[in-house]
């Protein structure tokens, strides 16, 4: 009976040796070096999708060079307004009886708005940098206000390989709408 308790605590000794010891220590470097290599990657790709996105950010010229457009990054969507414009003041005999003034939002369906001034206005609003497709960078989620008509539309922006964008407001789905091409204003 000695002879088989010594088998039975000669097996239960096998199992302990068995379990290896864990190290706090390590646990704790390892956790350590796991949370730093994750916020370094986290990092690197937040200032990259950043850095990409804000490829749009400067002064642009619209169609016909009738305005320049001030695109800019607030609170991680793009913006732009209208910094000056071709023909910033209303012609001789214009038809409101504006003549020679600056020229307004006029347009616009919010009446209080028919006294802002079209240079300053914010026509671009709410731009999202959603990544690259096709090769190209592109935005979307915001709208772009014509105030030519007063009216507002969603919008999309693609940055071309020859650094022009392409804008496409529309209404609905993007196949019902007009596109644009703005060259950067150097």
């Amino acid at each position: 009976m000695k002879n088989s308790l010594d088998v039975r605590q000669g097996m239960n000794k096998a199992k302990v040796a068995a379990i290896p010891l864990v190290n706090p220590v390590m646990v704790v470097i390892k956790a350590t070096l796991l949370s730093a290599l994750v916020a370094f990657i986290w990092a690197l790709s937040t200032s990259l999708v950043l850095a990409n996105g804000d490829e749009i950010i400067g002064s642009w010229l619209t169609p016909d060079d009738k305005a320049v457009v001030e695109i800019y990054q607030q609170d991680g969507e793009y913006f732009g307004k209208f910094v000056s414009l071709k023909e910033p003041l209303y012609p001789a005999g214009d038809k409101s009886g504006l003549d020679g003034q600056a020229k307004v939002d006029r347009n616009n369906p919010d009446a209080t708005q028919h006294t802002q001034p079209i240079i300053g206005l914010v026509m671009l609003n709410g731009m999202e940098y959603a990544g690259q497709k096709k090769g190209k960078h592109q935005w979307q989620g915001g709208t772009i206000y014509d105030p030519g008509n007063g009216k507002a539309y969603k919008c999309t922006i693609k940055l071309n390989a020859d650094g022009t964008l392409d804008l496409r407001g529309y209404i609905g789905i993007s196949l019902f709408g007009r596109s644009q091409t703005w060259r950067p204003n150097l």
